[in-house]
């Protein structure tokens, strides 16, 4: 596309071969959009895009003459989403938008949606990286700048997929990553307070939550927990019909019941005054609502329950309550839970496999909300079978000592705890110290490949550690 396709205000004919807003990732020919973040203003690497080979600058402020065009806007930030919308093609008309917003359970309730229409169909972003059939590609945020966003869902609609499933984190709400997209179906998960370090109030972080069913088509649908205590919020923000989920009488999807057994779950649900049951492979009420979220999200797009039933039995999430084989009888799982309420319920589920003891391995994301930490570290040590053992997690810039500090805040005179700031250690003290029919659970990280250490990001895997410290343990 050339400049002057992309801007009316210019009449430079100049190529542009991509965006970006980073001039680290600048090749030949792309449009530098200078945006503006926390800590980080890019119109200070205007030369250094230039160096890389930009073609075009879009600012918002005066960097002097350049080699290279120079697009004045009034706010870089809030004219990105439109820049990349326009410059690829608008992908977002051409698929069925789906938008999951929530404290917890975003991930898992996008896996499940891709899953049930297929990762040919279906595109999927968020957490756990960029994924449809035949392509994959990674992320550094659970949602994309919009540079990123819009690439990655042209990619998709290229490769033939009719649907996108996306987390929708608050962050990006609030920071208009995603203002320029019409959703045709949301979905509200749940809330409990988190990112008030980013949004100031849990009001505030509320307000921003909501913002993705304003967002969402009138003849679209907005898909709403019906169960959480803020269900409200989200329903008098909500644009398109709404329909509710949860195990109130008056819930359009109503969860009847449940049994959560060791390998699956089995669930009924009432859907217009019609009973039917599924056979779940994952575990944990948390997993019934996400499920729940997911088989309304279908309903939404005109399915029916045998369009996909059989799809359910194939159902997971990479990362959440993963059991990593002993080959002995102890227990070793690996979950991304990392709020005081993914904890709990994280929990919830062990307590039903009847352990003898939790040996709880958890950390803190360093620069990162740190009023949710004192209520992390109690949530574990109140638990009556559970020992915590609290190390780093994503520490950055902070000192992991003042993290761990702040996770054991509130239970400084427990003894079901310890610190070891090493998570490698950590992990092999947890494995090491298990008797039969005890169960080591790590948290916080799930399948992720990376820890943000002070110096750079280093390669770590919870996964790959278990099993490590595993065969260290069953050596010895």
């Amino acid at each position: 596309m050339k400049l002057n396709e992309l801007f009316e205000n210019t009449d430079s004919t100049v190529e542009i071969k991509g965006i970006k807003t980073s001039s680290r990732d600048v090749e030949e020919g792309d449009l530098f959009v200078c945006i503006k973040g926390i800590g980080t203003d890019r119109h200070d690497f205007a030369d250094d895009a230039i160096a890389k080979g930009a073609a075009a600058l879009v600012v918002s402020r005066d960097i002097g003459e350049k080699s290279v065009p120079v697009i004045m806007v009034e706010d870089t930030n809030r004219e990105m989403a439109y820049i990349a919308r326009k410059f690829y093609g608008c992908p977002d008309d051409e698929m069925t938008m789906i938008g999951v917003t929530g404290t917890d359970g975003k991930t898992s309730t996008s896996t499940i949606i891709q899953t049930l229409l297929t990762d040919e169909k279906c595109g999927y972003i968020g957490t756990n990286g960029v994924l449809c059939r035949g392509y994959e590609a990674d992320t550094p945020n659970t949602t994309p700048d919009a540079d990123k966003l819009y690439a990655f869902l042209r990619e998709f609609r290229n490769r033939g997929c009719e649907y996108t499933a996306m987390e929708v984190s608050s962050e990006a709400l609030m920071r208009g990553r995603t203002k320029t997209i019409a959703y045709d179906i949301s979905v509200f998960t749940n809330i409990t307070s988190e990112h008030i370090n980013i949004h100031g109030t849990f009001e505030n972080y509320l307000h921003d939550k909501s913002r993705l069913f304003a967002q969402t088509k009138k003849d679209g649908y907005c898909i709403i927990n019906g169960d959480d205590p803020n269900a409200n919020v989200m329903i008098e923000a909500s644009v398109g019909h709404v329909l509710t989920y949860g195990r109130k009488e008056e819930a359009d999807l109503r969860i009847v019941s449940f049994d959560i057994e060791r390998g699956h779950t089995p669930i009924r649900f009432q859907w217009k005054n019609e009973i039917f049951e599924v056979d779940s492979p994952l575990l944990g009420e948390f997993n019934v609502y996400n499920l729940a979220a997911a088989i309304l999200v279908m309903f939404a797009a005109g399915y029916s329950i045998e369009d996909f039933r059989a799809r359910i039995a194939s159902l997971a999430v990479d990362g959440r309550v993963t059991f990593i084989p002993t080959g002995k009888e102890y227990c070793v799982m690996v979950d991304y839970a990392h709020t005081p309420n993914g904890i709990a319920n994280i929990l919830k589920l062990v307590d039903t496999f009847g352990f003898d003891r939790i040996v709880t391995v958890i950390g803190a994301a360093g620069t990162r909300d740190p009023y949710k930490r004192p209520l992390m570290g109690k949530t574990i040590c109140d638990h009556p079978k559970t020992y915590g053992i609290f190390t780093y997690e994503d520490p950055r810039n902070e000192d992991p000592a003042d993290i761990a500090d702040d996770l054991t805040r509130d239970i400084r005179d427990y003894d079901n705890y310890e610190i070891i700031l090493d998570r490698r250690e950590a992990i092999q003290k947890a494995v090491d110290m298990l008797g039969d029919n005890e169960c080591a659970l790590i948290l916080g990280k799930g399948n992720e490949d990376e820890q943000i250490l002070k110096d750079g990001p280093i390669h770590f895997n919870d996964i790959e550690e278990a099993r490590k410290a595993i065969e260290e343990r069953n050596k010895a």
